[in-house]
């Protein structure tokens, strides 16, 4: 059995003050990406960050840094399309025009830290509709059991494939699911028949939860945007590290490490799209 990493180098909400190894910038995140991919990720989830580092959906940044990891290796894109709290619905939602392989999909607002994370539901329909017309694939990203349902409702409506439907399972942002065992074990028992999925756990709880989540037939998810440390009191120094040890976890396991092509197959992606 083969499990897929996914590498989160950046993400909306840690800054170089935070962990001066944070890729921000186009030819940083990619390189990121790049070293990533050598060690076994087979995916990039891509934030994007304007040049004072900002959170942003400017379409001309992503995609000069979607070619520049294509330049560099052959991993599979995954757009956020979170982007950060700040970034108006519209704006995250065009992101999905440049047809990356994947991009995330998340099914309602929430509270998100000392924010409001906004996806209204007439919205998230329409960004659902026009990701199946242009084959890009959601990554459901679920942070609450709700959340779940909420996804269920737009696969019964049509606006999402059931083969296989791909959740991220987010775990440790204050407005959502506490990072506990138990919190895990529900949305795992809960998910529909065939569906792919990983954890997230942001933070302290991190490395335990990705274990946790590789026993139980999950894929796992590395890199600054979830944990910032690599052990207590000691920053990783950059994002390969934590890939690795991701690596390390699923060895550990005895499981294999998809490379591209086969978790192209395993997330039931479309062929390229030109």
């Amino acid at each position: 059995m083969s499990v897929v990493i996914t590498v989160a180098p950046t993400g909306p909400i840690a800054s170089k003050e935070d962990n001066p190894h944070l890729p921000t910038q186009p030819v940083e995140i990619a390189d990121a990406v790049a070293r990533a991919h050598e060690a076994g990720a087979a995916v990039a989830h891509i934030h994007l960050r304007d040049t004072e580092h900002r959170p942003t959906a400017d379409l001309g940044i992503a995609r000069r840094t979607m070619d520049l990891i294509a330049e560099r290796c052959p991993i599979l894109i995954q757009l956020s399309t979170g982007v950060g709290l700040s970034v108006p619905f519209e704006e995250r939602a065009a992101l999905v025009e440049l047809r990356p392989r994947m991009a995330t999909l998340n099914p309602c607002s929430m509270s998100f830290g000392g924010g409001e994370f906004r996806n209204p539901p007439a919205d998230v329909r329409r960004l659902a509709a026009r990701m199946r017309e242009l084959g890009v694939k959601p990554e459901l990203e679920i942070y609450d059991t709700g959340h779940l349902d909420a996804c269920l409702r737009l696969r019964d409506e049509g606006l999402l494939d059931d083969e296989p439907m791909q959740f991220s399972i987010v775990l440790g942002v204050a407005g959502g699911m506490a990072a506990t065992p138990d919190n895990l074990l529900t949305l795992v028992r809960r998910l529909p028949a065939g569906a792919v999925w990983q954890v997230i756990a942001i933070g302290r709880r991190n490395l335990e939860l990705t274990a946790i989540g590789l026993a139980l037939g999950g894929n796992a998810r590395a890199g600054l945007e979830d944990a910032l440390y690599l052990r207590k009191g000691e920053l990783s120094p950059g994002n390969l590290p934590l890939v690795e040890r991701a690596v390390a976890l699923a060895r550990d396991l005895d499981l294999g490490i998809a490379g591209v092509e086969e978790a192209t197959s395993m997330l039931g992606l479309s062929a390229v799209i030109a």
